[in-house]
């Protein structure tokens, strides 16, 4: 799958970026390669797989427009006006390298492509096309999607719950729900788990923050203690948040439907990304 996966993104990137002004073309490049686990492209991939997957080309489509969202996601919010973050994904964050304002641009350009990349498809399955775009646009934008989760930030008081499923959760609600769509099933049963996993990574994440080192997570921790923002650790507590997570893990497992074509591979899936998620002092803790 992560070959697939590595080459559906190369050849998507390479048509978004010929003829494209060089820097803007170099930073497109340096936002999505080397990636990092690519979660919701190979999520998006394991629903499609266990739901009878038919149209390999729209999957992975949907899987690529998944990844520039997160990418993009990613280069808007290490700027200086959010995290004002130096490293992601183990490298200088975008703007350090490229500047503020080709980094705004590079982050656009990858939300435009998203919804480009699945609309080249469309001819394929344009019933599937349109509820993924749909899938994309409520995941990215607002009230619930990843804009609406930035946004968070900026207000007084901010809702641990909804903050956490925009900008975490809404990506892999997508992710779950275009894996079905792909393969003409209804997308409504994927639905919970896409919030479960949210759910589950946020937590992971906020112990990585709270308790990682940033060379063992490629980028700056610490860092929801700094800027004040809401961390299920600070919350609950180390003890607490590993007892949250391993719930919704269990959880999440329990929801991929017992018997399938690929039913088993997506369960696998589920709980390596979470035990990769949790930091190596958090599972001393726990011993």
């Amino acid at each position: 799958m992560s070959d697939r996966i590595e080459n559906a993104l190369t050849l998507a990137l390479a048509r978004a970026t010929h003829g494209a002004p060089s820097q803007l073309a170099s930073a497109l490049r340096y936002a999505v390669f080397p990636g990092g686990a690519r979660i919701r492209p190979r999520l998006c991939l394991a629903v499609a797989a266990a739901s009878g997957e038919e149209l390999p080309a729209l999957s992975d489509a949907a899987a690529c427009s998944l990844e520039f969202l997160h990418c993009a996601s990613l280069v808007h919010d290490d700027l200086p006006c959010f995290d004002d973050a130096e490293l992601r994904r183990g490298k200088p964050a975008l703007h350090k390298v490229y500047g503020e304002a080709l980094a705004v641009l590079t982050g656009d350009a990858l939300i435009v492509l998203a919804f480009e990349h699945v609309a080249r498809v469309a001819s394929a399955a344009p019933e599937r096309v349109a509820q993924l775009i749909g899938v994309l646009g409520r995941a990215a934008g607002s009230p619930h999607g990843l804009v609406a989760g930035q946004a968070y930030e900026s207000e007084e008081k901010v809702p641990l719950a909804r903050y956490h499923r925009a900008k975490t959760g809404a990506l892999f609600v997508a992710a779950t729900t275009a894996g079905a769509i792909v393969a003409g099933r209804d997308p409504a049963p994927w639905v919970r788990l896409g919030e479960t996993i949210g759910e589950a990574y946020q937590i992971a994440d906020d112990l990585l923050d709270a308790l990682a080192s940033p060379d063992e997570v490629g980028k700056p921790t610490r860092r929801d203690a700094e800027l004040g923002r809401p961390n299920a650790v600070l919350s609950l507590g180390v003890d607490g948040a590993l007892a949250q997570l391993q719930a919704l893990g269990a959880e999440a497992a329990a929801l991929v439907p017992a018997e399938g074509p690929g039913s088993e591979k997506l369960r696998e899936l589920l709980i390596k990304t979470l035990e990769r998620m949790v930091p190596q002092r958090a599972k001393q803790s726990a011993a």
